[in-house]
């Protein structure tokens, strides 16, 4: 009997205030273990973010419009119930250093046994390890470029200049 093949679908979630580079390397090396991911900007309470959600969102869509396996939503609630409705079997995270996968690897524990959904983790590529979101909207928030730091939309007429 021939296995029935079945889309792999990821939720990959976050603030992303902002989407960094290192955010859209993740997702690229995400789409080669996946046929479609969704990315998922939450809305979270206890963090005061410096963009809009709805900015969020429409920024990482221009970002990621090139890639017809690219969608982008946001929420608010439990990331495994986002998983759930969106028909993902997995959540991608991405982990920069050790702090990170201790914090990611608790999650991943108990996401998998409230709802059964794995969480993939991928190492951050070494060369973009350095940077966060946090130290980008700083350095945003004091008037520095960041155009390093952050990936540019394919149509520049519709690109953020904040």
């Amino acid at each position: 009997m021939t296995p029935r093949y079945h889309e792999r679908i990821a939720l990959y979630p976050g603030t992303f205030d902002p989407f960094t580079i290192g955010h859209k390397s993740i997702v690229e090396r995400g789409l080669q273990l996946f046929d479609k991911i969704i990315i998922a900007v939450g809305i979270n309470d206890n963090k005061r973010c410096y963009r809009p959600t709805q900015e969020r969102v429409k920024h990482i869509a221009e970002v990621m419009a090139s890639d017809p396996r690219v969608q982008v939503i946001s929420y608010d609630g439990l990331t495994v119930d986002v998983a759930r409705k969106c028909n993902a079997g997995f959540i991608l995270r991405g982990v920069r250093t050790v702090a990170d996968y201790e914090y990611e690897r608790n999650l991943a524990y108990a996401n998998r046994q409230i709802s059964g959904i794995e969480t993939v983790l991928l190492y951050t590529l070494p060369e973009l390890q350095y940077i966060s979101s946090t130290m980008v909207r700083d350095l945003d928030r004091c008037g520095y470029d960041i155009s390093h730091f952050v990936p540019e939309c394919k149509n520049k007429d519709k690109q953020q200049n904040n």
